[in-house]
């Protein structure tokens, strides 16, 4: 179990990574216990995506089907936590190929708790558009800002954490990023779910 203390260093870790100061990683448990520790930025995250979830599920399930919006809901998170995951099981299979291996555990530890902040950054936009008429300017605003704002700091994160220069950090980042959306897709179509366009900026 991860104890307050560590969750709050690892947090802290990760904010200066995305910062992009190297020395974040000192305050990150890059032992084997803290590489599997770190999945718990997963719970961490939850109360923030759970808002994502349900902003969606109002938009595309039935409002009187309770079972429905509970299945929605369920298969919701089974698509954000597999394109989570999926990702880095796929770096671990290329990284020592393409001379991040020794990287590696670094890199996820950092891109877990980083995670995690990302979620609750992105809080506004799933909050906006969970309150805010549908089609609001607004509620489109805060989502592309939000979005863009995850973007800078999870490649100053991936710079700060593989330390080999913009270009190599690019590659990750861009390859990650493009891991994730299709692991998204793929499983939005396994599991039956339809969401709108703009919604992809918001959760």
């Amino acid at each position: 179990m991860v104890t307050a203390d560590e969750t709050q260093a690892s947090l802290a870790g990760a904010w200066r990574l995305m910062l992009g100061k190297a020395d974040g990683q000192r305050l990150l448990d890059l032992s084997a216990d803290g590489f599997w520790n770190s999945f718990y930025a997963m719970v961490v995250a939850v109360p923030a995506l759970v808002v994502g979830w349900v902003g969606i599920a109002n938009e595309i399930g039935d409002p009187g089907a309770f079972s429905t919006r509970l299945s929605l809901l369920v298969r919701l998170a089974a698509v954000d936590f597999g394109a989570w995951v999926l990702p880095l099981a796929g770096l671990a299979l290329v990284a020592p190929r393409v001379g991040i291996g020794g990287r590696f555990v670094a890199y996820v530890v950092a891109s877990n708790w980083a995670s995690a902040i990302i979620a609750w950054l992105m809080l506004p936009a799933a909050l906006a558009r969970l309150l805010l008429p549908e089609g609001s300017g607004v509620a489109g605003f805060v989502s592309v800002a939000c979005f863009l704002l995850s973007m800078v700091l999870t490649w100053r994160m991936t710079n700060a954490v593989i330390g080999k220069g913009p270009a190599v950090a690019t590659a990750v980042f861009s390859g990650m990023f493009a891991g994730s959306l299709v692991v998204l897709f793929a499983l939005q179509g396994l599991l039956g779910i339809t969401i709108p366009q703009d919604a992809y900026t918001s959760g």
